[in-house]
């Protein structure tokens, strides 16, 4: 049967200022037709000769689309009598991943074959667009020198000599990255490290995940200050460690409790944030550093040390990382280059000993290969030019500013409700609310008002922690005062 009667001139169109070559136009549309139902399985359709004249294209053209579309299976030549449509046609039926409910051979429920990953809280509904978005403490990236990054990775891009680094480059980063880190880190932070003592990592986070798999299994044990980052929590609480909590207060964790843990027994882990410690942001001081350190060399206690904002300091000069004295190799040190530039450039990494780093290097091999070579040729070339480092004396500045403007216009904004201390550092500001006061009630009214602000449940782990995290480094003055009006609004 024949589909001559078709009228294909009205049906299928032709774009000739298209880039899209004109037979796989008409494949295509042919593709169309069979999938709409139009033609039907087994239907003949018209001679090459026939087709070319109804729809006004070359004979040639009409071939190249028959013979492109008995390739991919939608039609099928039966010898001299022409082309049809393919009886059993190339669509893959699209397979729900849903789980089933199904039950074993005992009558028991099916378990699903996977682990199960729970932060303890409810997914929020579905994200509407936001006019204003109040994140936990990100960099702006608008002031980020992302063109630079950019630039030079298209111009890198062009290099012949560098495709095989991109094939065999070494799994714990580019050396050139490495080096100039090694050379800003000395020069901060006053660590003694160069090149083989860094690995580069798609973030701070899977730095922490780096450091943890290398120390940790199941039935570790790991010091924790309590409240504590809720994603290193889950982290080591995922390898099979227990948690030890510490609790925080505004001197940093309490060292005399880590001391009393390791006296009884020595936990496997101490993972800690001295400077601006998520979420408080507060700062550990210079005297619990010294006996922290004592601690660490006396039991061998290994440590993570998260630094991940410390170039964000606007009172005095920060204590220096624990990673900067003497801790016999015990101290696994670890940064963030997102909180330096954009969220959205992922890139941390994490100081150790040469060899520390050569085993982690190979199981970074075994998760993620290499890193992108030229993103982190791009990202060297920042430092080897002074342009991060000009960067983060203007973000210093900027963010000094808009902090103090920020707690300004919350003192203003929440009045008694809430207490806050200003932060001498880091990107936002830590707010603490009654008991029983509802922080996901006023996540909901600012939501109404097109402004997204986390609601809290993600530290409400402990029984004492009814609190938030606000940010202000990425707000510009106009947004402050919109969130501050919004705030005194609804509250």
């Amino acid at each position: 049967m024949t589909i001559q009667s078709l009228p294909f001139s009205n049906l299928i169109s032709i774009d000739r200022t298209s880039a899209t070559p004109v037979f796989r136009q008409l494949a295509g549309a042919i593709i169309t037709l069979i999938s709409n139902g139009k033609i039907k399985p087994g239907h003949q359709l018209p001679s090459t000769r026939e087709m070319a004249g109804l729809i006004k294209l070359n004979r040639t053209t009409v071939v190249a689309a028959y013979d492109e579309l008995s390739a991919q299976g939608w039609l099928e030549a039966d010898g001299r009598k022409g082309m049809f449509v393919s009886k059993r046609l190339p669509v893959v039926e699209p397979q729900s991943f849903k789980s089933a409910k199904r039950s074993t051979a005992d009558g028991s429920s099916k378990k699903d074959f996977y682990q199960q990953i729970s932060f303890g809280r409810p997914l929020r509904r579905e994200v509407k667009p936001f006019h204003l978005v109040i994140n936990d403490g990100y960099p702006d990236h608008r002031i980020a020198p992302l063109n630079s990054i950019f630039n030079r990775y298209k111009t890198l891009f062009t290099k012949n000599h560098l495709q095989g680094p991109l094939l065999t480059g070494n799994p714990a980063g580019s050396l050139s990255l490495r080096t100039e880190l090694a050379g800003f880190l000395s020069k901060t932070r006053g660590l003694d490290i160069d090149s083989e003592n860094l690995l580069v990592t798609a973030g701070a986070q899977l730095a922490i995940y780096m450091a943890a798999s290398m120390v940790l299994k199941a039935g570790s044990t790991v010091i924790v200050a309590d409240p504590n980052y809720i994603l290193a929590n889950k982290l080591f609480e995922q390898l099979g460690a227990k948690l030890l909590k510490v609790k925080v207060d505004e001197q940093g964790i309490d060292v005399d409790a880590i001391e009393e843990i390791c006296s009884r027994s020595r936990p496997d882990l101490l993972y800690i944030i001295p400077h601006h410690h998520h979420p408080t942001t507060v700062t550990l001081s210079a005297e619990r550093r010294m006996k922290l350190l004592d601690i660490i060399r006396r039991y061998r206690l290994p440590v993570i040390e998260d630094d991940y904002d410390y170039d964000f300091h606007y009172q005095n000069s920060p204590v220096l990382p624990l990673a900067s004295a003497d801790h016999e190799g015990y101290v696994l040190y670890i940064g963030s280059i997102s909180k330096t530039l954009a969220p959205s450039i992922r890139m941390g990494y994490l100081a150790g000993s040469a060899d520390f780093v050569r085993q982690a290097s190979r199981l970074k091999q075994l998760i993620d290969i290499r890193g992108d070579v030229l993103y982190e040729e791009s990202i060297a070339h920042l430092f080897s030019t002074g342009e991060m480092q000009r960067h983060l004396r203007r973000s210093v500045k900027l963010y000094r500013q808009r902090r103090d403007r920020f707690c300004e216009l919350l003192k203003a904004s929440l009045g008694s409700l809430a207490q806050f201390t200003v932060p001498h550092g880091g990107m936002a500001v830590w707010i603490t609310f009654p008991d029983d006061y509802s922080i996901s009630e006023l996540a909901d009214r600012l939501y109404e008002q097109g402004i997204y602000m986390n609601d809290g449940s993600i530290f409400r782990y402990s029984d004492t922690v009814n609190g938030i995290r606000v940010g202000f480094a990425s707000l510009n003055d106009a947004e402050m005062e919109t969130f501050a009006h919004a705030l005194a609004q609804v509250r």
